[in-house]
């Protein structure tokens, strides 16, 4: 049988158990021309908050009574003469909340389990570590000696973001929740600073780690944190609005920034990023990720989490922040 975690209702504020309903249908047989996918490992992002909404935005809203919207990477266990793919293959593309899914091999991609664990391709070689490279090189257009600020730090695309502008010669403060989170992107990842928003005053921090102000703010959390980060910015700096975790289950109007003038002044620039605008590519830079991984210069971390049934529960780490790097739900049963 094929488990399928199916979206029933579309939530206001966190969602909750009645959000989803967990079947279990007969796994399908290819048609002619089309493979069958056995997924191993979902990928859970803050995203997937937005993709609930029955609202306009970037890409449609998931329906009701559709399979969830996920990342996910698994093996072709049957294949029925596709011409892009084999039994074996290990592949990857948006196969959603289930066990094993049909395709006829569209917007599937083949990955090297022999190279990097299966996790890395949801991870930092999948849709969070584009989002980074892209967000932080094409988007920021960041330089050499550049003060970065990163929040969400410790997560799938802030981990990355900082440790590509470490690498281009920059200097990078990270936001973190918690000790445990701001030690982890500094000592293992290599940050020159981190605030800990939990415990720290941030305007007394930020002056603290970015005495002469930043030249590019990477957003992942908008919010108070946003509006902080406004208050520091240096001439002509750039600030890349790439998701909002801390307005995503508001009940109400999402909190928008008090500082903007700051912009005006400082001749400044905000601007919105989308990974998907630049998915022709994808392989260029997961090709130029992959290598500094070989080299040592880019680290990756997966929190994987066990079992579909707990998708629910899992799910809900994105935002209470109990959990380091990119958040991984292992779909396959042992």
């Amino acid at each position: 049988m094929n488990k399928q975690l199916i979206f029933k209702k579309r939530p206001v504020g966190m969602p909750d158990a009645n959000t989803w309903a967990m079947e279990s249908n007969p796994i399908p047989e290819p048609a002619d021309g089309e493979i069958l996918i056995q997924h191993h490992y979902i990928s859970l992002d803050p995203a997937m908050r937005g993709w609930m909404n029955d609202t306009k935005s970037y890409i449609a809203p998931v329906q009701i009574n559709e399979v969830m919207r996920a990342g996910s990477v698994g093996i072709v266990v049957k294949a029925n003469n596709n011409s892009k793919f084999k039994e074996g293959d290990c592949v990857t593309g948006w196969g959603g909340v289930q066990q094993y899914v049909i395709s006829d091999g569209e917007g599937w991609y083949k990955v090297d389990p022999k190279l990097a664990p299966m996790t890395t391709y949801i991870g930092a070689l999948g849709m969070p570590g584009m989002t980074a490279y892209f967000g932080i090189l094409q988007e920021a257009k960041i330089k050499e000696g550049d003060i970065v600020l990163v929040s969400g730090a410790a997560g799938a695309v802030g981990s990355i973001v900082g440790q590509i502008a470490k690498i281009k010669g920059c200097r990078v403060i990270g936001i973190a929740g918690g000790a445990e989170k701001c030690k982890y992107i500094t000592e293992e990842l290599g940050f020159d600073g981190a605030i800990d928003y939990k415990s720290e005053n941030l305007g007394t921090a930020l002056k603290r780690e970015c005495p002469k102000g930043i030249d590019v703010y990477f957003d992942n959390v908008g919010g108070a944190i946003l509006d902080a980060a406004l208050t520091r910015l240096r001439l002509r700096a750039r600030i890349i609005i790439c998701g909002a975790i801390s307005q995503y289950n508001n009940k109400e109007n999402v909190q928008g920034p008090k500082n903007y003038l700051s912009l005006l002044v400082n001749r400044a620039s905000m601007q919105g990023m989308v990974v998907l605008d630049y998915a022709k590519d994808y392989a260029t830079a997961a090709q130029q990720m992959g290598l500094w991984m070989m080299q040592g210069k880019l680290k990756s971390k997966e929190d994987v989490y066990n079992g579909i049934e707990n998708f629910a529960s899992t799910f809900e780490r994105l935002f209470t922040g109990d959990k380091m790097g990119k958040l991984v739900l292992k779909v396959i049963e042992d």
